[in-house]
């Protein structure tokens, strides 16, 4: 995304004579096309301003280089976090022939010192650019966040999709069957029809509710089954007795089974039975796929509370529950969620979805923290006026180095190019701002905690810490 070069009160350029001013301060540079100037993260880099050229200034966003901006003529790089120590935000690149002026940082932060006009104007530009900056990324990311969920909800919705699929493309196969064997079956008594009759519904009631068998107790029952069927003429032994074995039809219930039919219509009668029961299986696989299926669209829609106010009476725990269905493809990796929820605290009044943010953001960052195995707790309670809902994880915790700054914009403890430091400072524009609340944490490693204060009523700002 490049700047619109009308916008000269926001990003001002140095006039021709402050530049030429400026030059007995620096050293002059130059530059071919893909040189780096400076690096996102670069503890200590210098202010620059381009004589000539173009200077492109990026930032990896989710893996992915975003161009922030392109500087020429009377540019100049730097943001407020060059003075305060931060680190840079961005990366600089020449993407043309260019000649940049260098001033080293101290000699920088005393031409700021002395209030001149070039510094009105250096800093004016770099407030602006700054904020200007901070908006771009924050839409970045919430466009990242809401690309990686979308990304995790199409894994979630595709395999019960895909089973659902499988299932009814085996169902289909399985009624051809069964309607042409079922003709056979004519050769049967009345007697015969109904004992065979109870014989499928007690299987199915079985296969329904009986408990895995381990596998080689799984292994060696069917094949027993297979060596009974082989011994009795009948056909694909080795595909009918898995499902019979589910359904709880081992070698003494053949044995009755045989006795009560006759043996020229045994084969027929056991492809039948076996075609049945899968039958019904591949049913209860179809229900169980497209509930999934309507429980993942019903928790979308909680979610982001689609076609509702934006303002409205709430319970949270729905919201952290629709918040941790959406990011069930982090957490089933390793992640063991415990929840410790006081369902006795009252509704909210809150904006809703923006809520459900907060939660994103604190859960995706605690599962990068315990990096995808380890402890989740949510606990909730009410304590006065306000309802606090916490989150725990048992990851590396935050350095104490930076717990200080932890709500600031661009701060990150990911690698580069994996966070834009914005995450936290949505949540706390989002809490504080939005909903006169208040966030804190309290974190060692093996043990971070995120504490949200909402207010049930949101004239109330008695839940701020002080």
């Amino acid at each position: 995304m490049l700047h619109d070069p009308n916008q000269v009160t926001l990003f001002p350029k140095l006039p021709d004579d402050a530049l030429e001013e400026m030059k007995q301060y620096g050293t002059e540079i130059r530059l071919n096309p893909g040189d780096v100037l400076f690096h996102e993260d670069e503890p200590n880099y210098n202010f620059h301003v381009v004589i000539e050229g173009e200077i492109q200034i990026t930032k990896l966003v989710g893996g992915e280089t975003r161009v922030l901006a392109i500087h020429r003529h009377g540019d100049f790089m730097g943001e407020l976090s060059m003075l305060t120590g931060s680190k840079s935000i961005a990366s600089a690149r020449a993407i043309a022939p260019s000649r940049v002026l260098r001033i080293d940082i101290t000699v920088f932060k005393q031409i700021m010192a002395e209030c001149s006009p070039i510094a009105n104007v250096i800093l004016t530009a770099m407030a602006g650019r700054t904020k200007d900056v901070e908006v771009q990324l924050r839409q970045q990311e919430k466009m990242a966040a809401l690309g990686k969920m979308s990304a995790g909800l199409a894994h979630e919705l595709n395999n019960p999709g895909a089973a659902a699929k499988r299932a009814a493309s085996l169902l289909r196969e399985n009624f051809q069957n069964l309607q042409n064997l079922t003709l056979q079956l004519n050769l049967l008594s009345n007697e015969q029809l109904k004992f065979l009759t109870d014989i499928k519904y007690q299987a199915i009631e079985y296969a329904s509710n009986a408990p895995s068998l381990d596998p080689l107790a799984q292994s060696d029952q069917e094949d027993e089954v297979t060596d009974w069927l082989e011994d009795h003429q009948v056909s694909n032994a080795w595909k009918l007795s898995p499902t019979l074995i589910t359904a709880g039809l081992d070698t003494s219930k053949l044995d009755l089974l045989a006795d009560n039919i006759p043996p020229d219509c045994l084969d027929n009668v056991l492809t039948w039975l076996e075609s049945a029961i899968a039958s019904y299986k591949l049913i209860d696989e179809i229900e169980q796929s497209t509930s999934r299926i309507s429980d993942l669209v019903k928790a979308i829609k909680g979610y982001s509370y689609m076609d509702q106010a934006p303002l409205q009476e709430i319970d949270v725990h729905e919201g952290i529950e629709n918040t941790l269905l959406i990011l069930h493809h982090r957490l089933k990796q390793g992640v063991t969620v415990h929840r410790n929820y006081d369902r006795t605290v009252p509704r909210i009044n809150a904006y809703a979805s923006e809520l459900n943010q907060v939660w994103t953001n604190l859960i995706d960052n605690a599962v990068d923290a315990m990096d995808g195995k380890g402890e989740l707790t949510i606990s909730t309670h009410k304590d006065h006026s306000c309802i606090v809902v916490e989150i725990a994880d048992t990851g590396v915790g935050i350095p104490r180095a930076i717990q200080s700054r932890i709500f600031e914009p661009f701060l990150t403890t990911k690698g580069v190019g994996k966070g834009t430091g914005l995450g936290l400072e949505i949540a706390y524009r989002i809490v504080v701002n939005r909903h006169k609340g208040d966030i804190y944490f309290d974190s060692k490693p093996g043990d971070t905690r995120f504490r949200v204060r909402l207010p049930v009523e949101p004239t109330n700002n008695s839940c701020k810490i002080n």
